[in-house]
């Protein structure tokens, strides 16, 4: 149920609404926009007449959310959320480029592709430190000490370093991770969504390979019922029976994402195609879409990297690539950050 307030309305008469909806066992997500006062009430609103609420003269409207997702809901929160990780805002017209390698391999690569992606202009610094494979022979990550390699990344660049998590066991080692990443085979791992919502840091949700729109917005739901708000969606393409390439990318889900909730939404064009070739193409769709960010690998030596070679640019390809989406994204009014 969502109650739209009187502009003016007396913050004290407000207030008593709010003491005598929560008496009756509802959460309350407020939201202030630039043309209304929002109250959405999360619980068991069955029992709540809408005859009741509307007699209250700090009411406008009343409204009921058929959606399962509530904290999620754009009707929650009309205005967009931005995230914030490090200086970088991410959402509400901020635009945003996540890059670096697939894996951390060495100190080396990890601060040699660190530092050309920051010259190029990206804002965030990714690299697997812990790679789920569907392989048990595939290289799995350097773990621990990839993710001391990103540390170490981040204080000779000052980028922010966006890595993925596995499993709860791993939270002690995340808790100074500026963006925390659940991948694609984790988006429905529900202990591990409200383990990260409890970390209170901005968290990147991958949508799963087969899992539909609605799907990911209830695991955001899980993210953001546990007190965590910072929340992105991410768009890596999905599985179709097409074969000429990885994963197919679900562009249609930038609009409709947006139309259904008010987090951001970023697509990573190196993991919907897998084909280095393609990223530029798609990376350019995803801006024109709407999309608040790219996420996109870069390697030093992309026939030599242990993981996801075939989708990785190469520095110079990069630059080239940033060259194209920054004035894109600036000429349909986004702040690149």
């Amino acid at each position: 149920m969502i109650i739209i307030l009187k502009q003016n309305a007396p913050e004290q008469q407000v207030q008593a609404l709010c003491d005598e909806l929560k008496a009756r066992g509802l959460q309350i997500h407020a939201s202030t926009g630039s043309e209304a006062r929002i109250l959405g009430l999360v619980g068991d609103t069955k029992a709540i007449a809408e005859s009741w609420v509307r007699a209250n003269p700090v009411v406008e409207d009343v409204r009921r959310v058929t959606e399962p997702y509530k904290k999620a809901n754009r009707k929650f929160h009309p205005a967009d959320t931005v995230v914030q990780v490090g200086n970088t805002k991410i959402g509400g017209g901020n635009f945003a480029v996540i890059a670096g390698p697939c894996s951390v391999e060495s100190e080396e690569q990890v601060l040699t592709v660190a530092r050309a992606v920051q010259t190029a202009g990206a804002s965030l610094l990714r690299g697997g430190a812990f790679k789920p494979r569907t392989s048990p022979y595939s290289f799995q990550g350097m773990r621990a000490e990839g993710l001391e390699l990103l540390r170490a990344a981040r204080e000779k660049t000052g980028m922010p370093i966006v890595t993925e998590i596995m499993n709860t066991e791993h939270l002690p080692l995340f808790e100074d991770v500026d963006l925390i990443q659940v991948g694609a085979r984790n988006m429905q791992n529900f202990e591990l969504l409200r383990a990260v919502g409890r970390m209170k840091r901005p968290v990147l949700l991958k949508r799963g390979l087969s899992a539909t729109l609605e799907e990911l917005a209830m695991s955001a739901e899980y993210i953001m019922a546990e007190g965590n708000d910072q929340v992105i969606l991410c768009e890596r393409g999905i599985r179709t029976f097409e074969t000429s390439m990885r994963n197919t990318l679900d562009i249609s889900a930038v609009p409709m994402l947006k139309k259904m909730t008010h987090l951001p939404v970023v697509i990573d064009p190196s993991h919907a195609a897998g084909i280095a070739w393609m990223v530029e193409p798609l990376a350019k769709a995803a801006v024109a879409a709407g999309a608040d960010g790219l996420m996109i690998e870069v390697h030093n030596d992309p026939a030599r990297a242990l993981c996801d070679g075939a989708q990785s640019l190469t520095p110079d390809q990069f630059a080239a690539l940033m060259g194209q989406i920054a004035p894109l994204a600036g000429y349909l009014g986004k702040r690149v950050n």
